[in-house]
């Protein structure tokens, strides 16, 4: 008995060799196709939201490179249970014959990845997964119509061989009509459309708020239409590419860098290489490294790149360039917001270029809008409340609740919320000091961009913002700022309704006053009625007075701020031209 075990043992023991036969390599298409949820498709609901982000952001990243004002038409129709077909059109400059198959049938394939360049994509997944995903769960390929303007349009069909993640095209027809831009069909399976705060046309909504340059079109399954009509007639400015900024690189990444310079020196390598690298700023690096700054940059050792690290994080050095990051602007946020959520008061704040950890600059916008439509409806309290417990006025009107609208780089973000720097950032805030006592219940929309040549998602989905250490503090300070200003109104709004008691109380106690007085004093009833209305007027002017002499200080000091962070902000730009 005991041999058989024995032999049995033996026999289970496999050989190096025998399991290497099992190693296999895998294309990323094989990884994504068994791993989809990475890509953000998994759920019903936010997988249908998702396939409309990311061909809606391909179509507004293409229009803004070409210089075009983006009109795009979105269309869900429903098929049968769980079974769509979205169709996504635009009017940009299309796809060509050569990249058409790349661009939608190929991951990690397109023209931003590689480019350190403000962009709603980056990664080269978006669009190719939503090909696999409606491979995989219909067995039908994407149809696609291009138009370049040059050529003819053509007409054809895409779907992915997974084993190479290369594209499969068919049906490749050129069309005798005039088409310019991009039409997307797709079928998908295992989804589901709502009316929700997570559904396509909330996701349209956002998108329309922070691209107030684009004409949005929507036709929903029960075939009504939604149209967001563009409130800015300009094209935001075209991004540029960037350089890394010095004071968040890595060894690592000095070291790639230094692989594939043209420069033979290293001095000449940091300083083509990297942002606000000049002269005064090498000849520091120069007096403060073991070695000569003449070396060849590939051959730099581990040693030697964390050298220039270390002197970098002691240096100072001028904030990121600003013009390869493009805002969408306190004007427009301002337009855009007081027409589509047309609340009672707003305010915006546009944060200065930082730059976070890997040498990328980002940039914070943040606006609060307040009462008026602003927040989202809550259908559980739609009883009016004239006062909070223990009398204090409120403000709020109760029926509406905080709405907090994330962006990265102008696409909206509305998964994954809880595990977002933007919802943290939020929630880290004390509200009570700016007059906002029950945040969850308060008539708010909180606005938030975050601007970067590369956004750090926490996943492939693009869903939630990494919380990186410069990111909140800056997201941080910008609530702060603006959270001041809505402050200021509410406390205002606040102060004028407890006047308005004030003098209703009062004058709701005069005629008595004026009666027990008069019995007192046997002084004319109507003579009494009118000095104490004279009474009760110069106090409130009095008070008034007051609140207006310290609201004048505050405005002041506020306008002293700003003409300092003018001059602030020319002595840098100066700096910068030298």
């Amino acid at each position: 008995m005991a041999e058989k075990q024995k032999a049995s043992a033996i026999e289970k023991v496999i050989s190096a060799e025998e399991i290497s036969k099992e190693f296999k390599e895998h294309s990323v298409a094989e990884f994504f196709k068994k791993n989809m949820q990475m890509l953000g498709l998994t759920g019903k609901i936010k997988t249908l939201t998702t396939i409309v982000h990311e061909y809606v952001t391909n179509s507004l990243d293409a229009c803004e490179e070409a210089r075009i004002l983006p009109d795009i038409e979105v269309q869900i129709e429903e098929l049968g249970d769980g079974y769509y077909e979205i169709t996504v059109k635009d009017n940009g400059p299309g796809l060509t014959k050569e990249t058409v198959g790349k661009a939608l049938g190929q991951l990690l394939a397109g023209t931003k990845f590689h480019r350190m360049m403000q962009m709603r994509g980056q990664q080269g997944i978006g669009a190719s997964g939503c090909t696999m995903l409606s491979q995989i769960t219909t067995g039908k390929p994407v149809k696609v119509i291009t138009g370049t303007g040059k050529n003819k349009p053509m007409s054809l069909e895409i779907s992915i061989d997974p084993k190479i993640n290369q594209p499969k095209i068919s049906n490749l027809v050129e069309l005798n009509k005039e088409f310019k831009g991009l039409a997307v069909k797709a079928r998908f399976k295992g989804v589901k459309y709502v009316k929700s705060e997570q559904a396509p046309l909330e996701y349209l909504r956002r998108t329309a708020i922070a691209n107030p340059h684009a004409k949005i079109k929507f036709i929903a399954p029960d075939k009504s239409t939604t149209n967001f009509d563009r409130s800015a007639k300009d094209i935001p400015s075209k991004p540029v590419e960037m350089k890394p900024h010095p004071k968040g690189v890595t060894v690592d990444e000095i070291i790639s860098l230094s692989r594939y310079t043209d420069s033979r020196q290293t001095s000449s390598f940091l300083k083509t290489e990297f942002d606000r690298m000049g002269d005064k700023a090498l000849e520091e690096i120069r007096k403060n490294v073991s070695f000569d700054l003449r070396k060849d940059p590939k051959q730099l050792s581990w040693d030697e790149a964390e050298e220039i690290v270390k002197m970098f994080k002691k240096m100072n050095f001028i904030a990121p360039r600003t013009d390869g990051l493009r805002p969408i602007g306190e004007d427009r946020i301002n337009k855009s917001l007081q027409s589509i959520v047309q609340p009672e008061y707003l305010s915006v704040v546009t944060r200065r270029p930082q730059v976070y950890s890997g040498g990328f600059p980002f940039q914070v916008e943040v606006s609060i809008a307040f009462g008026g439509n602003a927040g989202r409806g809550n259908e559980e309290q739609n009883q009016k409340t004239k006062e909070q417990e223990g009398g204090e006025t409120n403000v709020f009107e109760p029926e509406r609740k905080i709405e907090v609208m994330r962006f990265a780089n102008r696409a909206p973000l509305l998964f994954d919320s809880g595990g977002c720097a933007i919802t943290k950032a939020v929630q880290s805030i004390d509200w009570k000091r700016y007059g906002i006592k029950d945040l969850e219940n308060a008539p708010l929309t909180i606005f938030v961009n975050l601007i970067s040549v590369h956004i750090p998602y926490t996943s492939a989905g693009k869903q939630a913002i990494s919380d990186e250490e410069e990111i909140m503090e800056e997201l941080r300070l910008a609530l702060m700022d603006s959270g001041r200003k809505t402050g200021i109104y509410i406390s205002g709004k606040k102060r004028e309704q407890e006047k308005q008691m004030k003098r209703e109380i009062f004058y709701k106690y005069i005629p008595e006053i004026a009666f027990a007085l008069n019995k007192l004093t046997k002084e004319n009833e109507g003579k009494l009625r009118k000095n104490l209305e004279k009474l009760v007027l110069e106090k409130l002017r009095l008070e008034e007075e007051a609140e207006e002499k310290v609201k004048e200080e505050i405005e002041e000091t506020m306008e002293k701020t700003k003409k300092n962070e003018k001059k602030r902000k020319k002595k840098t730009e100066a700096e910068e031209e030298n």
